[in-house]
């Protein structure tokens, strides 16, 4: 069963930047496409960021230019580089690992940008 962990939230003011991480075990991380999610306050989750198991990314309109997913496959591991922050990015941000059927979901890190 997979397990995703996020880490690197925090409370940061405007301007500021934020690197998250998820780390991941009981997958075969390689194959496997990864994203983004996040969820303000009495907001729906939207997708931030993706990336396939190829490399290829993704961003949505809100983000692009600010943040920046990768994944390190020999740490199985997924980054989301966060620059620039904004009030408007404050969420719970979640890490999402797809394979046809296989979905699995971390438990969410905060992000606070406020000054």
């Amino acid at each position: 069963q997979g397990q995703l962990v996020e880490s690197g939230g925090g409370l940061v003011q405007p301007g500021e930047s934020l690197r998250l991480s998820c780390a991941t075990s009981g997958i075969q991380f390689s194959v496997y496409a990864f994203n983004w999610y996040r969820q303000g306050p009495g907001k729906e989750r939207e997708l931030v960021a993706s990336i396939t198991s190829g490399g290829r990314t993704n961003y949505a309109d809100s983000v692009k230019g600010r943040f920046t997913i990768s994944r390190d496959n020999a740490e199985n591991t997924v980054f989301l580089e966060m620059i620039s922050l904004k009030p408007e990015d404050t969420a719970v941000y979640y890490c999402n690992a797809r394979l046809l059927q296989n979905n699995y979901w971390g438990q969410g890190t905060q992000v606070t940008v406020s000054s």
